[in-house]
């Protein structure tokens, strides 16, 4: 029998009460791995209601007990990262190498929430009026809710939960119906370190299970990556019920080549950002912008896509792995198709690829087209896959311009040797986060990840300073304290005297 996943509700996992079970696949195979409840609404009701419950406890934990928790976290998601990563491997298909740096990635974030202390420290002002002092606290807010992507399903919910729980928060967490495991695997890490139970629920399903979220009157903040289109729904839907929300979207994230640049960096960086994790990243490079001479090194860059052999979590050889399903790969097959018919040249396709033994996986092969225009549709939409678009102009500020008409802002890079160059593109490009010679520049969890335009609807973004003031509240308190002088009378003017 397939084995039937839990859900971590009221600090306890337990099986769901419903009648709609969403398989879950192994993309190299289609084999069924488990199978994830579509939570009821009386179980998702339960988890909010329990989450609230315990944040009346929680808040009042001292900050220094709170970081140790989290500092007892990310010992215990070190010490058992490789079987992490193996669980995570096998429901998305990342080859293991891979695999392990998503988890990486959040176990970086939780040592920064381990710090939270220092994060959550407010400001004080001495005799800001007569005898006055002001100073302010941070405090958290509530209960939140995250819906994370199948992309990163380490990663993301590590972005999110360890953050906000270190500043007095609880979490209802609804992770991708695609790879769920892994969160659930997290969650069972939470608890070994001893978190309190009720502070993390699990609650797994798909869009039903998101919308009762956005909505409850009971949850106070919603963080979202996923879409453009689901995001804009996560953030509308939310906003207007008066919450906070931050919700990363869709990508099309350029790399700009100077001719200065040296061709072997420049070939390594657009392969490896183009087609790792078979190009499922909102941050990979889907469009490598060619200034002048630097499109000499397209012959190379494509014999170097050609060389890429896809396959299974486990092949040491393999790439990159599968696309996460049958319907994500019929999509990317769909666009590669649109390309050519649109009269962009194909110099590599990968649409028949094929691995041996592995019949039923959901390949694409590397994939490299020239004469892309700005109208086709490979370049106007996100492809989610291992496809590089190539598109060639005269100058720095042609790319520029190109870069900024585009209505995504998630990241950007420019491979040159040249300071003024770099720092001339970093200046005035209009995306929010910025590679000079980096194929791929996330940001290390002491900065926060910063998408603009179409690829961010929110004001404050993930990790970093950022999602503690996402996930917290300034309150300032002025004070004075009088001596055994009364005041002279009263004071009618706003004017603090």
């Amino acid at each position: 029998m397939t084995r039937r996943l839990p859900q971590l509700i009221a600090g306890e996992f337990a099986p769901s009460a419903t009648e709609q079970w969403i398989p879950v696949t192994d993309p190299a195979t289609q084999e069924v791995l488990c199978e994830a409840p579509a939570a009821t609404e009386s179980e998702l009701a339960r988890a909010i209601s329990s989450a609230q419950l315990a944040f009346e406890s929680w808040r009042e934990v001292p900050v220094s007990e709170r970081a140790r928790l989290m500092m007892r976290y990310q010992a215990l998601l070190k010490e058992r990262h490789e079987e992490i990563a193996k669980v995570l491997a096998r429901e998305t298909g990342k080859t293991f190498d891979d695999a392990k740096g998503d988890v990486w990635r959040g176990i970086e974030v939780v040592e920064q929430a381990a710090n939270v202390p220092s994060l959550m420290m407010g400001e004080t002002a001495e005799n800001g009026a007569r005898n006055i002092d002001t100073h302010s606290w941070i405090q958290p807010i509530g209960v939140c809710a995250g819906i994370t992507p199948f992309n990163f399903p380490a990663m993301i919910p590590l972005w999110m939960f360890p953050l906000a729980i270190a500043c007095g928060n609880t979490f209802v967490l609804k992770p991708s119906e695609q790879d769920p495991m892994t969160p659930n695997l997290l969650a069972e890490l939470f608890l070994e370190a001893g978190a309190p139970p009720d502070l993390l629920q699990v609650v797994h399903g798909g869009k039903a299970q998101v919308d009762p979220r956005l909505v409850n009157p009971d949850i106070r903040a919603v963080s979202f990556v996923g879409s453009v289109a689901v995001g804009q729904h996560v953030y509308r839907t939310a906003t207007d019920h008066l919450k906070r929300a931050q919700c990363f979207a869709g990508a099309k994230n350029h790399m700009v080549v100077m001719p200065d640049a040296d061709p072997r960096q420049v070939v390594n960086a657009l392969v490896g950002s183009a087609c790792g994790a078979a190009g499922q990243r909102c941050m990979a490079i889907s469009v490598a912008v060619f200034v002048g001479s630097a499109r000499d090194c397209l012959e190379s860059l494509t014999a170097a896509f050609a060389e890429l052999r896809p396959g299974a979590w486990d092949d040491p050889e393999a790439a990159y792995g599968p696309q996460i399903s049958p319907q994500a790969k019929a999509r990317i097959l769909d666009l590669i198709a649109k390309g050519k018919a649109e009269g962009a040249t194909c110099r590599l396709d990968g649409s028949d690829c094929q691995v041996e033994g592995l019949p039923d996986g959901n390949w694409v092969g590397p994939t490299l087209f020239t004469d892309v225009t700005p109208e086709m549709s490979i370049y106007r939409e996100e492809i989610f896959g291992p496809v590089l678009c190539c598109v060639c102009v005269d100058t720095l500020d042609e790319a520029i311009a190109l870069v900024n008409a585009s209505p995504y802002g998630n990241g950007t890079s420019i491979f040159t040797a040249s300071g003024a160059a770099a720092r001339r593109y970093q200046h005035r490009v209009e995306v929010g986060q910025v590679g000079v010679n980096v194929p791929i520049p996330v940001p290390l969890p002491f900065f926060s990840f910063t998408g603009w335009k179409g690829s961010f609807y929110g004001d404050q973004h993930a990790y970093g300073k950022q999602a503690v003031r996402f996930y917290t509240e300034t309150k300032t308190v002025t004070s004075r304290w009088f001596d055994e002088e009364a005041m002279a009378g009263p004071n009618l003017s706003i004017q603090l005297k």
